[in-house]
């Protein structure tokens, strides 16, 4: 009788002990190797950020804890946002637009209503560019030649539509009361074939990121007319806004991060606290300096109202571009 008490007395303790350790293991979050999933090849936009954050937690000593960058490319993010959607808090995935649009394409069933949004981190921004012989000079004429014959004007775009480069262009001509549906888009692999493509005079116009044009703008190679921005940029201070030409519209091409589903209260404010004090750090302004990145923080709680913000934005201008699935 007294053996089967003790053995009872211990079973209890072990327990109590176990039940002990796994609340201390919540309060100590994080307590195991943080993965930064990066849902691409190494190099580019997402893999940068990826590499960025990890680099500078560590370096500014904001994060103790051991952390990874994992790389899993496919599918437009679609195969890293996957692999996330099975890890726990200890996991942060790299996000865009993209995870919104390749649902509305019909290319995924994730939306990001099934994670957890942590943070919008950056932005960039696009523009609109056009030969140097160009008949258009503003944007506001490009549009207006767009407005009497919507097919007339090849415009160049990649790596294919649906992406922030072709809705921006959509959103615009939209706003200015272009049949959207007609717009003559020629598909090219990469922004770089753009490029040669305008350069070239294959199109009379195109719509890439600010980071691929302004250095052939600068250089006198092609003139850029407008950009998606609040405000003209440093790198090109002479090219107006949208807004500036009467079209009522700004367009980020934003990246943030998700967490997994699922994830506590506690988790979700120990990374709002971490990725509050880095944004502010000296290093993340530079790296947003060196790389043409704009600061567009959100915390979870606004990135969370902002990602809904934009999946009906993404639905109403899929929808009005015709390629809603």
């Amino acid at each position: 009788m007294r053996k089967s008490l003790i053995l009872l007395a211990l079973s209890l303790l072990l327990v109590l002990g176990a039940c002990s350790s796994a609340s201390g293991d919540d309060d100590k979050f994080p307590n195991k190797n943080i993965e930064f999933v990066a849902p691409a090849t190494p190099g580019g936009g997402w893999d940068a950020t990826a590499r960025a954050i990890q680099k500078i937690l560590k370096e500014e000593k904001i994060v103790e804890q051991s952390m990874t960058v994992v790389n899993k490319p496919g599918g437009s993010g679609e195969v890293g946002w996957q692999y996330l959607s099975k890890k726990d808090g200890h996991s942060l995935a790299i996000n865009s637009s993209l995870l919104i649009t390749n649902n509305l394409l019909g290319q995924s069933d994730l939306t990001y209503e099934k994670f957890t949004p942590i943070a919008t981190l950056t932005t960039e921004w696009i523009s609109v560019a056009v030969p140097n012989d160009s008949p258009y000079k503003t944007a506001g004429e490009l549009m207006e030649q767009l407005k009497k014959d919507p097919s007339s004007v090849k415009i160049g775009i990649a790596p294919g539509l649906g992406n922030n480069d072709h809705l921006s262009f959509v959103q615009a001509a939209k706003t200015y009361g272009v049949d959207v549906t007609k717009l003559n888009f020629l598909v090219y692999e990469s922004g770089g074939d753009v490029v040669t493509s305008l350069l070239g005079g294959h199109v009379d116009a195109a719509t890439m990121a600010v980071s691929e044009s302004a250095e052939q703008h600068n250089a006198n190679k092609f003139k850029v007319l407008a950009v998606t921005s609040d405000e003209r940029l440093d790198e090109l201070p002479e090219v107006p806004t949208w807004k500036e030409q009467g079209v009522d519209m700004v367009f980020p091409h934003w990246r943030g991060i998700l967490g997994p589903p699922d994830m506590t209260e506690e988790q979700i404010a120990y990374w709002d606290k971490v990725l509050s004090e880095m944004v502010e750090t000296d290093a993340w302004k530079e790296l947003l300096e060196n790389n043409g990145w704009e600061d567009f923080y959100k915390d979870s709680s606004a990135s969370k109202k902002f990602l809904a913000e934009q999946t009906k934005m993404y639905t109403d201008l899929i929808e009005q571009s015709g390629l809603q699935k």
